[in-house]
């Protein structure tokens, strides 16, 4: 079973600033944190707001507005492959996680991109997930239990989780919890969660937490 690697970087644009060279091709998310920015390629041509993402597997440029802008731009590559970072006068990236993935090759896939809101003192309580993903806390704070580990996260951290290992999840009491996450997921489960609660008693309890999702596109590797 080939290995993939599903990296997250971070790009930092000035003012009116642009790639120099096209980004090259693959499975990706762009995620617009702050200011604005204009994706272009062959085939899409898309301005996005704060808090708006897209998905294009195409070579493309990124340029930034008069405000700049912050991005996180997630990738779905064989392992191996040449880091996407650019540097130049007006833009910066940085690659702040990178986790190796088992899939087939060939194979299709659905990739999904999504925001989670929890508010102070929120649980998403024991669950698994039927693919794996890499997440960014966004604001606020977080706490990750799993395989016996205890993780508080602060905003600009990214983790990882595998999918099948159970997790419980809590924003701490005065603070909410906000990540973004992409997952790769079976193609079966577009539109639907991904979520599964390990105690029966769980899974009939209010939950808080809200999904916004932003990209679900089907994949192949």
């Amino acid at each position: 079973m080939p290995c993939y690697s599903l990296r997250l970087f971070r790009d930092y644009f000035g003012a009116e600033a642009k790639t120099e060279e096209m980004i090259p091709a693959s499975n990706r998310v762009i995620y617009v944190k702050l200011g604005s920015a204009s994706i272009q390629s062959n085939k899409i041509s898309a301005s996005l707001p704060s808090n708006a993402a897209l998905f294009s597997p195409e070579p493309l440029r990124i340029y930034s507005s008069s405000q700049g802008a912050e991005l996180l731009r997630y990738e779905l590559v064989k392992t191996g492959e040449p880091k996407n970072c650019h540097t130049s006068e007006k833009v910066t990236t940085e690659l702040i996680h990178d986790a190796e993935l088992e899939l087939d090759a060939g194979e299709n896939y659905l990739m999904r991109c999504d925001r989670v809101d929890l508010p102070a003192g929120g649980i998403a309580y024991t669950h698994t997930h039927q693919g794996p993903g890499t997440r960014y806390l966004l604001e606020g704070g977080f706490n990750v239990e799993t395989n016996g580990n205890v993780f508080n996260l602060s905003p600009g951290e990214a983790w990882f989780e595998a999918g099948p290992q159970p997790v419980l999840a809590y924003a701490p009491p005065d603070r909410v919890g906000q990540f973004l996450r992409v997952m790769i997921l079976p193609r079966e489960l577009k539109g639907k969660s991904s979520i599964t609660y390990v105690k029966p008693e769980d899974t009939t309890k209010p939950k808080k937490q809200s999904y916004t999702i932003f990209v679900d596109e089907f994949i192949t590797t």
